[in-house]
């Protein structure tokens, strides 16, 4: 056959092996030996407790030298500071004491935010620690796992939010956003500091310092990025640790975290080039924002409690004032309730500490129940899409066009070109014709002619997703088993054979490939993907519902270009790139992360709860056409498998970038707000006093979640009626609101009062009366609308679950 064809299309099959990742879930590792870590707190109260507002109110360096407000951040090439510190001393002592002449291992001292450490000891010590007086709470290590060129526009930064913020040359200056991940890539160009003229001081309230290490050389940190360290201990002790790709310092072998980092603080203007083709520039949510990097998590298994506890300790430490996480657990936290994990209760003492916290909500949607973040104090975030879609198409000779994905250029204008099977390309001496490593043209030498390669789906592989890959040469990858077997069909009718031989005299079959490089913005967005967790919040192991709502709302998270480390292995197609395009809840966090900086820096006295509060009230329910926001309910077909989000779905809504910076009314919650939820659990006053060191006690009374100041109403049980408060603060000037509602399906509500006149700081208290009229299991939904006179529109979201009235005798 050869000398038949000069110039073709070359069609490969693809199979789950070619482009399907594997999840892969790292165990404990408790039962795999007679040691395992835990994580053991003490009862003396740790060190951000006596001087978390210290932390926020000084100007002096740490051990008490005046920051210059132009230097360059700390190198430091030893990866403990803290290990001649009064806290580790006491740390030491005990351990001595109680474990004397035996073997164990102490990992890290925790004592700005945790007062305790984490340790590799034996079930028989773990026991010994538990019973001593000064030990409050010793908990089992558990893994951990990993959960923008247009999405600013989408958002509408560049005519609303940065303005406001002076102009992306200083939208998010002076805040500093700390991200627990696989680290960084500091040679990338989305971290320079050199990108503007203007002054750009490390803020002076930062103290944190630069590892230095062989990956990771002194001169790594700049003006942008102000810190970086890593985080191991717990991974080395388990044997897991692969030095060749994990890297033992701050450096990114990864790319997830380089990736996140870029999407809420990346420099501003950055070209995005992919495969020898631009895609625009990028920019990340608070552009002028800094950075300060905690890695604790790594390509070859994830991460561990120890370590992720052991970041947020030292981020708070060192004066973050945005903690963006893009990992959840790997597992639902066993015990009295879900908010009791060593990471929630680290968090709750950030945001003690004045730091606003922010989790991806998790990849394991569509199904209810299946958020991974839990607690009220974290903000929750969703994934959705946003209009731009790369479209790829391939048009057969017999007009048929076949839609697919493939960021690669189109075959030569208008020309036809054969399409040739991979298979049926093989040279005559080739004998294999039904050679797998051959038809998925993983051998390119036979193909070195071919003008462009089409890819089609495995007929036997069902509902496979896959995201658009580029290519240099002209391609196509048609992800859908049944436009797969549109496409066999006409190959194989098109094929003349020998009737004596067999053998192929001539591929009739002709193609050609329109090609994926321009985008297009006309998708109706946003909607909630299929992978983003869902609600009811989980309260236990149980799975019995919380009166807390998530996630908090959804962002962007469907194919985001975004800044890829050098060496980033995380995914294949983009390996060696400086950029890639992912998607995940992990890509929505960091978006709510740099859009937090940019209100932080707007109104510096907010608390988290502030903050969390004017992102939810100002979401918006509408997409980019003015219909409803729709979710996708199934992995397979999910646009066709949709139906209007609930606030199961998207929490208050999608983030609004503009409105977020002029909420006009806030929900405020304290510190002591959450420890009077954590105290009114049944039967959590011991694990309270385990994880804070603080008696319930000393709370004159306890509040159920429903309670909670919170910009939200969820009742997990509504039995025959209740009544709700809320209280508004008034963070802009005088103006006259009027209520409005719509009841959940089964429930009646009326709120009080339905007009009120609010000053400059004040604060109102509304009550929500809510009745139920039916006995149902079934969740329905509602909203409260503040309706002010100068523009200011406020969005509260009402979830109803279970709902018994007076006249029951049936179990709900």
């Amino acid at each position: 056959m050869e000398g038949m064809y000069s110039v073709y299309l070359v069609v490969l099959v693809l199979s789950l092996g070619v482009l399907a990742g594997t999840l892969c879930q790292v165990e404990d590792g408790s039962d795999n030996g007679t040691t395992a870590v835990y994580i053991v707190t003490l009862k003396q109260a740790p060190a951000s407790h006596y001087y978390g507002e210290l932390r926020k109110n000084t100007n002096v360096f740490k051990h008490g030298v005046p920051r210059n407000r132009n230097h360059n951040p700390r190198n430091d090439s030893r990866s403990n500071q803290s290990s001649s510190s009064y806290i580790a001393r006491v740390h030491d002592s005990l351990l001595r004491r109680v474990l004397r002449g035996e073997k164990y291992l102490k990992l890290y001292s925790y004592h700005y935010l945790i007062n305790g450490f984490a340790v590799l000891v034996t079930p028989e010590q773990a026991n010994k620690l538990s019973r001593r007086k000064e030990v409050a709470n010793v908990a089992l290590d558990f893994s951990v796992r990993t959960a923008t060129t247009h999405t600013p526009q989408f958002l509408g930064l560049p005519q609303g939010a940065w303005p406001k913020a002076g102009g992306y040359e200083t939208a998010g200056e002076g805040i500093v956003i700390g991200f627990i991940d696989t680290g960084i890539d500091p040679s990338h160009p989305s971290f320079s500091d050199d990108s503007s003229l203007n002054s750009y001081p490390v803020p002076s309230h930062f103290s944190g310092i630069c590892e230095v290490t062989r990956d990771f050389p002194s001169g790594s940190c700049n003006r942008k990025l102000i810190g970086a360290r890593h985080f191991a201990a717990s991974a080395i002790t388990r044997g897991v640790f692969n030095s060749s790709q994990d890297y033992a310092s701050p450096f990114d072998g990864d790319g997830h975290g380089t990736h996140t980092a870029s999407v809420a603080a990346g420099n501003h203007g950055i070209p995005v080039i992919v495969s020898g083709h631009h895609f625009g520039n990028a920019s990340g949510m608070a552009p002028r924002a800094h950075v300060a990097v905690y890695k604790a998590l790594y390509k070859s298994f994830g991460g561990f409690a120890a370590d992720v506890v052991a970041a947020i300790d030292q981020a708070a430490q060192d004066g973050v004032d945005v903690l963006s996480l893009s990992i959840t657990p790997n597992r639902r936290p066993p015990g009295i309730a879900t908010f009791f994990n060593p990471i929630d209760m680290a968090l709750l003492s950030a945001v003690k500490a004045g730091i606003f916290a922010v989790q991806a909500a998790g990849n394991t949607g569509p199904s209810p129940k299946s958020m991974s973040s839990f607690s009220p104090w974290i903000f929750t975030v969703g994934a959705a899409s946003h209009d731009r879609a790369y479209s790829n198409s391939v048009i057969l000779g017999n007009n048929v066009t076949i839609h697919g994905v493939g960021l690669a250029p189109g075959t030569h204008k208008n020309t036809m070109l054969t399409l040739i099977s991979a298979l049926h390309a093989l040279t005559n001496e080739t004998t294999v014709a039904t050679d797998m490593y051959v038809g998925e043209c993983q051998d390119s030498r036979n193909f070195n002619r071919a003008a462009g390669v089409v890819f089609y789906m495995d007929p036997f592989v069902i509902g496979f997703q896959l995201n658009p890959i580029p290519m240099r040469v002209p391609g196509i990858i048609i992800p859908s088993p049944d436009d797969s077997k549109v496409l066999l069909q006409y190959y194989n009718s098109s094929l003349e054979r020998n009737e004596t031989t067999k053998q192929i005299t001539r591929f009739g079959s002709v193609a050609r490939i329109l090609g994926g490089l321009k985008a297009n913005y006309s998708n109706s967005a946003p909607k909630v993907m299929f992978y983003s967790a869902r609600g009811p919040d989980p309260e236990d192991s149980f799975l019995n519902n919380a009166d807390i709502l998530k996630p908090n709302l959804v962002a962007p998270g469907n194919l985001i270009w975004a800044a890829w480390s050098s060496l980033g292995t995380d995914s294949v197609e983009f390996q060696g790139e400086n950029f890639a395009m992912m998607s995940g809840t992990s890509m929505a966090a960091p978006h709510i992360a740099g859009l937090a900086a940019l209100i932080k820096q707007k109104f510096p006295s907010f608390s988290p709860a502030a903050i969390a509060s004017a992102l939810s009230t100002t979401a918006s329910l509408y997409d980019n056409n003015g219909g409803q926001i729709m979710a996708q309910r199934a992995y397979s077909n999910p646009d066709i498998n949709q139906s209007p989000a609930t606030p199961f779905d998207m929490g208050s809504g999608f983030v609004n970038a503009t409105g977020a910076l002029d909420p006009g009314l806030i929900f405020d919650s304290r510190y002591d707000d959450y420890m009077s939820f954590l105290c009114g659990i049944n039967g959590s006053s011991p694990v309270v006093l385990n994880y804070t060191g603080q008696n319930c006690l000393s709370y004159n009374s306890t509040i159920n979640g429903i309670d909670l100041n919170l910009p939200s109403i969820t009742i997990a049980k509504l039995y025959q009626s209740k009544t709700v408060q809320r209280s508004v603060t008034n963070i802009a000037g005088e103006e006259t609101y009027r209520v409005g509602w719509s009841a959940p399906y089964g429930v009646t509500i009326k709120v009080a009062p339905t007009r009120f006149c609010i000053a400059s700081g004040e604060r109102k208290v509304l009550s929500v009366f809510v009745d139920a009229k039916m006995n149902s299991s079934t969740a329905s939904y509602g909203r409260i609308g503040l309706f002010g006179d100068k523009g200011h529109v406020v969005n509260i979201p009402l979830s109803v679950i279970v709902k018994v009235t007076y006249n029951t005798t049936t179990n709900v």
